[in-house]
């Protein structure tokens, strides 16, 4: 939403760390927006921000089809930091050269820095830092001075202090680079000039101002599953306009085991919120059945919550604007100019062209931990904040394959299990995600002295900061006999339980 306050632009060119750019600046309370690497000079002075980022990226400078900035971008006189690829590339636009390394350079390195230039202010000379390139930077441009160097990299950064350019071949977003927080505040605070206002509390008013702009007395639904981010959003929306809003909560079929009452009881108890609950199980069912493309059942799901919104809205009567919980991951994740589409998520990609109501989305730009510290400060309980993240498409996605309702039953058991018995050991809280995923194989086991031909449960268990990245959790054993145990004992059609142990990249933590 168009809030007035100081951005920091990051421009995209592909980097498996384009996010945790993202995420160091806004830790800094420093408000960042990350826009495509071919955005014009024109739409840059729009925006009015106080510095860029050039993000690093997979491709070489000189490669054929290479990310390419405008070269207006750097007459603008805003100060400029460019990592990896957008140093190689800051300095091959201004008539320095990049060529091969000689040595390629991945992983921790020592350095030794000027820490007499403001980017390295109050940094020791020699610190190390993470490196991952196979291109560096050979001569830098007229007026760049070398102000780092690496055993491998005799021009690790450079910097011209007058121009307020500066650039590292090395990362300092990852946590591998120990002082690579403080570079990044210096470069915010001691070059840029940014003053630190994006707070949450800040957030939140300037929101429920630009919201009431724009709805004026027109009526607002909003698009309620019970998860955070939707619950968030809700309300958020409701202290903004409070009497003109209506939540929908739709049963799609696809919801875990006993979800509907305890979201419509939920929102009852703690909130001051008109609630209606939708049955829509059979409609959604209906639609999805033969189809086993992750893709086309998320566009499924997108298009038939549209319509069901589409005709509670008639009911209600002159309903102009739709409120959803989307977050910037899904934004992202649903495609850039230099990244393909890993998914389409059902409130970006997935909703049809013709919505047939305006967006309100207040979470957009907003990471999943930012959406819960918005919550705590509008008073949520924990019991709403500390829920696991929970897909839009709902367990459509967690069964591989067709949906059907034998298969959703074997699952919605399934994932209660992992869910219960993560609770009673302790481990709900202390992971991003735990649940059940069924494939659609069977394969052959034994039980009570009989052969079984049956379905497999794969167990996921990650921990993120974000979702942009996860981690599987070396949960104890015992507690994934008792997980294993217990479905294979409770749940029907069942007869072996596996653990992914891949992290987020390759996989992505849903399955589909």
């Amino acid at each position: 939403m168009g809030i007035n306050r100081e951005v920091i632009l990051i421009l995209d060119f592909g980097g498996q760390y384009t996010q945790l750019i993202a995420r160091r600046i806004r830790e800094a309370n420093v408000f960042c927006e990350i826009v495509p690497y071919n955005i014009k000079p024109e739409e840059i002075i729009k925006k009015q921000p106080k510095g860029l980022v050039l993000s690093g990226g997979p491709a070489s400078v000189y490669a054929e089809n290479a990310p390419i900035c405008d070269e207006g971008i750097f007459k603008l006189n805003y100060p400029i930091l460019g990592i990896c690829y957008g140093a190689q590339l800051m300095t091959m636009m201004q008539g320095g050269k990049v060529a091969e390394a000689p040595v390629r350079e991945y992983g921790k390195t020592d350095v030794v820095i000027n820490n007499n230039i403001p980017l390295f202010k109050g940094i020791e000379k020699e610190t190390s830092c993470w490196m991952s390139h196979t291109d560096q930077i050979e001569l830098p441009p007229k007026n760049f001075k070398v102000v780092a160097s690496t055993a491998n990299c005799p021009i690790a950064a450079i910097a011209n202090v007058e121009g307020r350019q500066y650039a590292v071949q090395f990362h300092p977003e990852v946590i591998h680079t120990p002082r690579g927080t403080e570079i990044i505040r210096n470069f915010l605070f001691e070059i840029c000039d940014c003053s630190a206002d994006w707070t949450m509390d800040s957030l939140i008013e300037q929101t429920v101002k630009e919201i009431r702009q724009k709805v004026g007395k027109d009526n607002v639904v909003c698009a309620l599953s019970g998860g955070v981010d939707s619950s968030v959003a809700a309300v958020l929306v409701n202290r903004a306009i409070h009497d003109q809003l209506v939540c929908i909560f739709v049963d799609n079929g696809l919801l875990r085991k006993n979800e509907g009452e305890k979201v419509v009881e939920t929102f009852k108890n703690n909130f001051d919120m008109e609630i209606i609950k939708v049955d829509a199980k059979d409609r959604f069912l209906e639609k999805l059945k033969g189809v086993k493309d992750p893709e086309q059942k998320r566009k499924i799901i997108g298009n038939e919550f549209i319509e069901v919104f589409k005709e509670e809205a008639k009911k209600i009567g002159d309903v102009k604007y739709l409120v959803q919980g989307t977050l910037y991951p899904d934004v992202i994740e649903s495609g850039s100019p230099v990244a393909s589409t890993i998914k389409s998520h059902h409130n970006v990609g997935g909703l049809p062209e013709n919505v047939g109501f305006e967006l309100i989305e207040p979470l957009r730009m907003l990471f999943k931990d930012e959406v819960r510290q918005v919550g705590r400060e509008l008073g949520m309980p924990d019991e709403i904040l500390n829920r696991q993240p929970f897909p839009g498409p709902g367990l459509a996605v967690r069964i591989l394959g067709e949906v059907t309702e034998e298969k959703l039953n074997i699952l919605r058991e399934a994932d209660s299990i992992v869910l219960r018995e993560m609770k009673k050991n302790g481990w709900y809280n202390n992971v991003w995600q735990s649940f059940a995923v069924l494939p659609d194989i069977k394969s052959v086991g034994i039980m009570g002295d009989d052969r079984t031909y049956a379905y497999p449960i794969i167990l996921r268990i990650v921990e993120s900061n974000d979702g942009m990245t996860a981690d599987w959790v070396k949960i104890p054993y015992d507690i994934l006999e008792d997980i294993s145990t217990s479905i294979i004992n409770e749940v029907y059609g069942v007869n072996r339980v596996l653990y992914d142990i891949t992290s987020k990249p390759p996989a992505t933590i849903e399955w589909e």
